[in-house]
C-alpha cells in the first residue's frame, strides 16, 4: 500500500475529528450565564460550567440526585439526604426549575425496591413503547387490586427543586394522592402569567386517612417569595440548560422505581 496515500487519509480524518471539538467549545462559551445578585448559589456563580467540567462528558443520571419521597405512615416530616445522612425537615423550600409526570406499572403487587417497571411513561400520556396511557386497562380506577379505587399503573410528579445552598436540584417525588394539588398550584400561577420557576415554593405535609383507614401524607404547595426580574430570568435560563444536560442522559428508564 502507498504509505503517502495512507498518511494523507489519516491526516484528513484527524482534521475532521478536530473540527467538532472547536465547535463544541464555542457553543459551551455561548451558553455561559452571567451571575446575578441572589441568595441562590446556582444563580450567583457560573454553575453550569462547573457542572459540565465535573461531569467530564458523563451522563447526569437520576441516581446521582438526592431524592425525597413521601414519608410512610402519615408522617409529616421529610427525610432529606445530607452529607451526614438523612436529615429531618418539616418543610422544603426552593425554586421548582422543572417537573415531570412519570407513571409506571409493575406486574406484581409488592415489587422489591429498585425493581424496574414492566411499562412506564415519562409524561403519563405515551408509554415507553408508544402506546396511549389513556387507553390502557391499568390506567382504570380500581385496576390495582379490585378492592380499592387505585390504579395499577402508579402515577407521580417529580420536581426538580433548586435550594439556596446547592447547584444541583433536589428531586421531590410527589405521590398520585397529591398530584392534583400540585397541578392546581401550578395552574394558579399560570392564571396570573407567573412562571413556576420565578417564585419560591414551600412544600409541607399534612396527615390524612384513606377510605380504608390507612394514614398517609398529603403535600401542600405555597408561594413564599418572588424572584427579582434578574433572578427569574437567570433561573429560567439555568433551568432550561440544566434540563438539557439531564435529558441528554436519556434517563427515561430510571424515572420510576419501586419504592
Amino acid at each position: 500500500m502507498d504509505n503517502s496515500k495512507l498518511k494523507g487519509r489519516m491526516s484528513g480524518k484527524v482534521q475532521e475529528l478536530q473540527q467538532p471539538i472547536e465547535v463544541v467549545e464555542t457553543a459551551a462559551d455561548n451558553t455561559s450565564l452571567a451571575p446575578v445578585n441572589s441568595s441562590y448559589l446556582a444563580l450567583t456563580n457560573n454553575a453550569l460550567d462547573l457542572i459540565r467540567a465535573n461531569l467530564k462528558s458523563q451522563p447526569l443520571t437520576l441516581d446521582l440526585f438526592d431524592l425525597v419521597k413521601s414519608p410512610s405512615g402519615g408522617s409529616t416530616v421529610f427525610e432529606v439526604p445530607g452529607l451526614a445522612g438523612n436529615e429531618a425537615a418539616m418543610e422544603l423550600t426552593g425554586i421548582v426549575l422543572d417537573y415531570t409526570t412519570p407513571r409506571a406499572y409493575w406486574d406484581t403487587p409488592d415489587p422489591v425496591e429498585g425493581t424496574p417497571p414492566v411499562c412506564m411513561s415519562q409524561d403519563s400520556i405515551i408509554s415507553h413503547d408508544g402506546k396511549a396511557c389513556a387507553h390502557c386497562p391499568y390506567n382504570d380506577f380500581g385496576s390495582k387490586d379490585g378492592e380499592s379505587n387505585a390504579k395499577a399503573c402508579k402515577e407521580s410528579v417529580l420536581l426538580f427543586l433548586l435550594r439556596p445552598n446547592s447547584i444541583i436540584p433536589l428531586l421531590v417525588r410527589v405521590p398520585v394522592t397529591s398530584k392534583p394539588r400540585f397541578l392546581k398550584y401550578s395552574t394558579r400561577l399560570l392564571s396570573t402569567l407567573t412562571p413556576i420557576s420565578s417564585v419560591v415554593t414551600k412544600i409541607t405535609l399534612e396527615k390524612a386517612t384513606s377510605k380504608q383507614g390507612k394514614p398517609y401524607a398529603l403535600f401542600n404547595f405555597q408561594t413564599v417569595g418572588t424572584l427579582s426580574p434578574e433572578e427569574a430570568a437567570q433561573a429560567r435560563a439555568f433551568g432550561q440548560q440544566f434540563m438539557e444536560i439531564v435529558n441528554a442522559a436519556q434517563m427515561v428508564p430510571e424515572l420510576a422505581e419501586a419504592s
